[in-house]
């Protein structure tokens, strides 16, 4: 009796493995659904919440809304950076007015005049030495200024300028998807399974806000030993069966084998079956009228593929 009561633990607790017989690997798993988790990418109090539990979704569809306000002030200030930058940069390329450029050239051409008749009076001893210096430094001030309105901006300058534009720019694009972020939608396509704020919450960034699962193909895991895995080929047809539809047979097919060998899943209670290596299979399966839930046990059955 004892022998018989540790083959039925054994068995019961043999989810994931696989056993054999000479036309069929059997193994049994748990029914699994692809997830997406959305988070905020933009902070703000959450102001309308429109999709809820149980909602089919497409891509792209609005979810929930995010207060943008605070974002779109931040926008707006980064929008009057940029344009000044702008600005500087034509300004810069562009060099300096006429009207400077003609003034600067009567300023040194006075300082000119002026330096000459400093130097008359200084070799007739009629000025000191400093009037004479004053003078040469007021010409060569107005020189460098009258050379530089010619001459516009220089090359360092402008790229100063075009770098402070393309600062802008980038920042004013940030601020940009905050705002757009404020808008949250879908990502992935499916129905949402778990809504995690409700409306007044404020949302910080990378808080979670939904779930969405594709139940239209669910996934399961098996494991099978090194002795099975040849006879496990890609697109194999798959045999799915569950408790609670006894007499129906769903059918799924392989889409993954593992090229890793692990040990038996920790769940497995024998010593024996923990220490066995063993390569993990996924089973994939069509679920179009939503039967089959995930975090359901069920059975799989693979066809046999000649060796």
């Amino acid at each position: 009796m004892k022998n018989i009561v540790i083959i039925i633990l054994c068995s019961g607790f043999l989810f994931g493995c696989a056993s054999r017989d000479g036309e069929t690997i059997t193994a049994s798993g748990t029914i699994e659904a692809t997830e997406v988790t959305l988070s905020a990418q933009a902070g703000g109090q959450v102001i309308r919440v429109i999709a809820d539990e149980g909602d089919q979704v497409r891509l792209g569809d609005t979810l929930l809304i995010i207060d943008k306000s605070d974002w779109q002030y931040q926008l707006d200030q980064a929008r009057g950076g940029y344009e000044m930058a702008v600005a500087q940069l034509r300004l810069s390329l562009k060099g300096a007015r006429e009207e400077d450029v003609i003034q600067s050239e009567a300023n040194y051409k006075n300082a000119d005049a002026d330096l000459q008749r400093m130097e008359e009076l200084f070799r007739g001893k009629t000025i000191s030495q400093k009037q004479l210096d004053d003078a040469r430094t007021r010409f060569t001030i107005s020189q460098q200024i009258w050379e530089k309105t010619r001459r516009g901006s220089r090359k360092e300058e402008i790229e100063t300028a075009r770098a402070r534009r393309d600062q802008a720019k980038a920042q004013m694009a940030s601020l940009q998807k905050k705002v757009n972020d404020c808008i949250v939608t879908a990502q992935a396509v499916g129905t949402v399974t778990k809504r995690f704020v409700e409306q007044g919450e404020l949302a910080g960034v990378g808080m979670a806000l939904y779930r969405i699962s594709n139940l239209s193909t669910m996934d399961i895991t098996i494991y099978v030993s090194e002795l099975d895995l040849p006879r496990v080929k890609l697109n194999q047809k798959a045999a799915v069966s569950i408790d609670a539809f006894q007499n129906k047979v769903f059918e799924g097919k392989v889409t993954f084998i593992s090229s890793t060998a692990e040990f038996t899943p920790k769940n497995i209670q024998t010593k024996d079956e923990r220490t066995k290596l063993v390569f993990s299979v996924k089973v994939k399966v069509p679920n179009p009228d939503g039967t089959l839930k995930a975090g359901i046990p069920a059975d799989v059955s693979l066809q046999v593929a000649e060796r």
